[in-house]
């Protein structure tokens, strides 16, 4: 390993940021897409992946930041047998040995940021000790450790729910070991995006991890309008709510759209979903009266439209880890109604800048998408939401910050 110390004064640390995959380009995805200019001010930059999206290789070029990816992409083992044989650890191994380059790289980094997610924990059996290791844990493995993954998009179990759990016993102890034995490292460091999901790691792994919170760009999200942003959608019915978020029980989906019964308002869904699993959600929305459109991957400048017409963005997820949607929502200005668990309490104090609603409390929630098209109440809400994006230090420059002081402590 080429020593950091003898590079000269004037040289950065060289960073490896590993993401095993981004295909689903959800918020974690979007949260490294938008750090990464930041980090390369810090450091010098290269970024592994086992499969490319089109927003990373064409940040990655402008950038110039190698991009080091195998041939053939890889894929998520989703079968059940693949599961109960915790079969995604030991091929996404295997994609990593075949990345071109990539020892190499290992080698030359003074350390690896590694975020948690399908296949990335397992590119640590190729990391020597003598390399420092950081692991941003966004939420122990949700599949081994909880339920809600193995219900329907009903909530109902998709198979005896027991069963799952033994069957699951041996990858979960898996997991368990993985974590353990990082964190046991001499030259390792694990965090929590949220205080939330650092009590997850406690209570499963007995491990005291820190705290790297996701970071805003108001670049992005910004309050007032940008001049190519998209501002009407005819696909959905006005007055309207926005849910973001991968169609699924986990994320609440179901139930944000029974709450919304007899409200008179649509949902706009972003974020997809299983064909299978959005016509049943169809189907739900037509028996309680709710119109609902499922939007294609939008441009940013379309979400910051869609949020910016909407009465509110809603979430009913189960146990959210941090929960970005909250704070873009803040940056917008557009209400944020969340149920009160998860990282979004880490965000949101409720009736000051947003709402935190028991799930079943659907009085409640009905009383809030009212409050929620209160002029007064909306601005009051918009303010309070940017000042405690400022109180946190939600920024892309102060995350970069907190990486590199994680670095020096090595």
């Amino acid at each position: 390993m080429s020593s950091y110390a003898g590079q000269g004064m004037d040289a950065k640390p060289r960073l490896l940021v590993v993401k095993g995959s981004f295909s689903v380009m959800g918020g974690a995805e979007r949260d490294i897409l938008r750090n990464l200019p930041f980090l390369k001010q810090l450091f010098t930059i290269q970024v592994a992946t086992l499969d490319v999206v089109s927003e990373l290789e064409l940040l990655c070029q402008e950038l110039k930041f190698p991009l080091l990816k195998p041939n053939r992409y890889w894929e998520v083992p989703k079968d059940p047998l693949s599961i109960i044989r915790d079969s995604a650890t030991d091929s996404s191994l295997k994609f990593w040995k075949e990345i071109e380059g990539l020892d190499e790289a290992i080698l030359e980094s003074d350390m690896i940021h590694i975020i948690s997610g399908d296949g990335s924990l397992s590119i640590i059996d190729l990391i020597p000790k003598s390399i420092p290791i950081h692991l941003h844990l966004l939420e122990p493995h949700r599949g081994l450790h909880e339920d809600v993954l193995h219900r329907k998009i009903n909530g109902k179990p998709k198979r005896n729910l027991t069963l799952t759990k033994a069957l699951l016993s041996k990858a979960r102890k898996r997991d368990i070991s993985m974590i353990k034995k990082l964190s046991s490292r001499e030259k390792s460091s694990i965090s929590g995006n949220s205080k939330y999901t650092v009590s997850r790691i406690k209570e499963i792994y007995d491990i005291e991890a820190g705290l790297l919170w996701p970071s805003i760009s108001f670049d992005e999200f910004s309050s007032e309008p940008q001049n190519d942003e998209k501002e009407n959608f005819d696909e959905i019915s006005k007055p309207y709510i926005v849910n973001i978020g991968r169609a699924s029980w986990a994320k609440g989906t179901w139930e944000t759209i029974s709450m919304l019964e007899n409200t008179g308002l649509s949902m706009a869904h972003v974020g997809g979903g299983s064909s299978e699993e959005i016509n049943q959600l169809i189907s739900h929305a037509k028996s309680c009266n709710v119109t609902v459109w499922f939007a294609p991957r939008l441009t940013q400048n379309e979400l910051s439209g869609l949020l910016r017409g909407a009465r509110a963005s809603v979430s009913m997820a189960h146990g959210e880890p941090f929960g970005l949607t909250p704070i873009e929502a803040f940056s917008i200005g557009t209400p944020a109604l969340f149920v009160n668990e998860g990282g979004f309490t880490d965000t949101i104090t409720d009736s000051e800048n947003g709402r935190l609603i028991d799930r079943s409390d659907t009085k409640e929630w009905v009383h809030a998408l009212e409050q929620s098209s209160d002029i007064k109440i909306r601005k009051k809400w918009a303010e309070s939401g940017k000042e405690r994006i400022k109180s946190l230090n939600l920024t892309c420059d102060m995350h970069a910050d907190r990486i590199f002081q994680i670095f020096e402590k090595f």
